[in-house]
C-alpha cells in the first residue's frame, strides 16, 4: 500500500491504513483483499468494496485499490488479481462494478477498456466529502 500511494504521490497514514485494512477483513460484507506473489515474492494486490445500490437493486463493487510492483508488470498478474475480484462480484450477485483511474494511467486505462469498463458520461457529478457533524 505505500508503494501504491507513493506512486500516485499520495502521503498515506500508516496508522489509518491499518484500521482501514483491519475493518476490511474483519467484516467480509464489505469486501475482500487479494494479495499477489511471484515466486514466493509479494508482487501487487486488489481489494474489493461493496455497497448495496438503489440504482441498481443490488450490490455494486468498487474495485478499490489495484496495485502491481513495477517490476511485476506486464505479466498479467492484474489481469489474474481482476479475475479473482470479478468471480467475488458475480459470488456476491453485484450488478455492476466502478473503479476510479487516473485519466494519465494510459496502462490502468487500456485494461479497463480491455476488461470492457469504461467511464460513464450520464450527466451526474459525484461529489466527495465528509459526513457533515450535526444538523443540516
Amino acid at each position: 500500500m505505500r508503494a501504491f500511494y507513493a506512486e500516485a504521490d499520495h502521503p498515506l497514514d500508516q496508522k489509518w491504513a491499518e484500521v482501514s485494512f483491519s475493518q476490511l477483513l474483519e467484516h467480509s460484507d464489505l469486501g475482500c483483499v487479494w494479495l499477489a506473489e511471484c515466486h514466493g515474492v509479494p508482487a501487487g494486490h486488489a481489494v474489493l468494496t461493496v455497497r448495496y445500490t438503489m440504482e441498481h437493486g443490488a450490490l455494486s463493487g468498487y474495485i478499490d485499490d489495484l496495485f502491481v510492483k513495477p517490476q511485476f508488470r506486464r505479466q498479467r498478474i492484474a489481469r489474474a488479481l481482476l479475475s479473482e475480484l470479478f468471480d467475488e462480484c458475480r459470488r456476491r450477485s453485484c450488478r455492476s462494478i466502478y473503479v476510479e483511474v487516473g485519466d494519465r494511467n494510459v496502462p490502468a486505462i487500456e485494461l479497463y477498456s480491455h476488461l470492457g469498463l469504461g467511464p460513464f458520461h450520464d450527466g451526474r457529478v459525484l461529489f466527495h466529502g465528509a459526513v457533515p457533524v450535526g444538523g443540516t
